[in-house]
C-alpha cells in the first residue's frame, strides 16, 4: 500500500467524522431549586421549538444549531454570570431568558453590551424595556397591564373594598404590587397595608394572624408559587377569611399541590396572556407539547414563542454574526405566532397584551376570561 493511498484514506476517514460548525442559542432559567417546575416547563417549550424548526429544514445552512441551557437558580448574581458566559462564547448569537424580572434586568445590560438578541418569555416588569436596550424583546404582557387588570376585577367584580397587599420584594413582586395598588386606590378601594416577605421563608403565620385582625375583604400577593402556596395554606390554618388573589407567578400546578386543593379552592390569579388552550393558532403547539411532556406549564408557550422568533431571526440573518441577527429581528412584522400575529413596539414589548383571569376549582386552574386592564 503506497504512502499516497494511505494519506488519501486518512483524509476520507477524517471527512466522514467531520461535523458542520455549530451556532448556539442560549437559554437561561431556574432549572433547579424551588422554581424549577416553571423553569423546566420553559425549557420544554424551547426544546420543542428548536426540534420543530430543525424538522422543517436548515435554520442556518451549513451549521448545527444547539441550545445552551444554563441554570440561574432565580438568582440575579447567577443570571449575570450566565449572561457573561454566553456573551463570551462567539458561537452564541441570541438568548432566550430569563424567567424572573430580577434576573432579566441585570442580565439585559450584559447582552446589550455584547450586541446579542435577548428575548424573555415571561419577565414582565415594565422597567426592563425602559432601559433603552435595543437588544431586548419579550413575548408576554407587562405588569403595568396585569396589575390594573387585577385591581379592576377585585374592585368591580368581587366588590372588595378593603384589601391587604403582600409581595416578595423582588423586581417582579414589588413592581406588580405597586401597579395593582395604584389602580386599586384610583378605583376607591382601601389599602389596609402593604408588607413584603422574603423568598425562601416558610412560616407566615404571625403575619397572617396580624392581617386577620384587620378583616380584609381580600389579600393580594405578588410573588412566586412556592411562597404563594404556603400563604394560601397557612391562611386557611389561621382562619383568615375573605378572598385571595395573586399574579402570574402563582400559575403552576405545584401551587395547588403544595397549598392543598382544599385551601387553594376559590383563589384568583391573573396571567400575562390568555389561555393557550383557547387560542386557535396555538392548537398544533398544544397537541405536540402535551403528547411529549404532558400538561403545559405556565410559561411553556411563551418560551416556545420566544425561541421560535429567535430562530426566525437567525434564519433571516443567514449568518452567525450577532449584529446581523439583531438587525434581522428589527425587520419582524406580523410574525405568525402562537398568540396571533406577533409584533413588537419600539421598546421590544409585545403588542399582544392579553391578560388572563383564572380561578382554582376542584384542584385545577379554570380560565374565566380575558381581563380588561383599562
Amino acid at each position: 500500500m503506497s504512502v499516497r493511498f494511505l494519506w488519501a484514506l486518512l483524509l476520507v476517514l477524517a471527512g466522514c467524522g467531520r461535523q458542520d460548525p455549530v451556532v448556539k442559542l442560549g437559554f437561561v432559567a431556574p432549572l433547579t431549586g424551588d422554581q424549577a417546575p416553571q423553569g423546566q416547563s420553559m425549557r420544554n417549550g424551547a426544546v420543542l421549538a428548536l426540534e420543530q424548526a430543525k424538522a422543517r429544514g436548515d435554520i442556518l445552512p451549513g451549521y448545527r444549531v444547539e441550545l445552551v441551557e444554563l441554570d440561574d437558580q432565580h438568582s440575579p448574581t447567577q443570571a449575570v454570570a450566565a449572561a457573561k458566559k454566553l456573551a463570551a462564547d462567539p458561537d452564541v448569537v441570541a438568548v432566550v431568558g430569563n424567567l424572573n424580572s430580577s434576573c432579566t434586568m441585570p442580565a439585559s445590560a450584559i447582552y446589550y453590551q455584547a450586541r446579542m438578541l435577548q428575548i424573555t418569555p415571561v419577565s414582565s416588569n415594565p422597567q426592563i424595556s425602559r432601559q433603552g436596550f435595543d437588544t431586548f424583546y419579550r413575548t408576554c404582557a407587562t405588569d403595568d397591564l396585569q396589575g390594573p387588570a387585577a385591581a379592576l376585577f377585585v374592585a368591580r367584580e368581587l366588590g372588595a373594598r378593603r384589601v391587604f397587599l403582600l409581595d416578595d420584594m423582588t423586581t417582579y413582586g414589588r413592581g406588580l404590587a405597586n401597579e395593582f395598588k395604584k389602580k386599586l386606590r384610583a378605583l376607591g378601594a382601601q389599602v389596609l397595608g402593604h408588607e413584603g416577605i422574603t423568598q425562601g421563608d416558610k412560616d407566615f403565620t404571625p403575619l397572617l394572624t396580624k392581617i386577620k385582625a384587620l378583616a380584609p375583604d381580600l389579600v393580594y400577593f405578588a410573588g412566586m408559587f412556592p411562597e404563594g402556596a404556603l400563604l394560601i395554606k397557612q391562611r386557611a390554618e389561621v382562619g383568615l377569611g375573605g378572598r385571595f388573589m395573586g399574579g402570574d407567578g402563582l400559575f403552576d400546578p405545584v401551587l395547588i399541590e403544595l397549598a392543598t386543593p382544599q385551601a387553594a379552592d376559590g383563589i384568583y390569579l391573573t396571567t400575562i396572556g390568555s389561555d393557550v388552550h383557547r387560542i386557535p393558532t396555538a392548537q398544533e403547539f398544544v397537541k405536540a407539547y402535551e403528547a411529549r411532556y404532558g400538561s403545559i406549564g405556565a410559561y411553556s408557550a411563551y418560551a416556545y414563542e420566544a425561541t421560535s422568533i429567535a430562530l426566525w431571526a437567525m434564519q433571516r440573518a443567514g449568518t452567525k454574526d450577532r449584529r446581523a441577527v439583531l438587525a434581522a429581528m428589527k425587520t419582524l412584522h406580523d410574525y405568525p405566532g402562537l398568540f396571533g400575529l406577533q409584533n413588537f413596539d419600539e421598546r421590544g414589548d409585545s403588542l399582544i397584551r392579553d391578560i388572563g383571569l383564572f380561578t382554582v376549582k376542584n384542584g385545577k386552574f379554570v380560565f374565566l376570561k380575558t381581563a380588561s386592564w383599562d
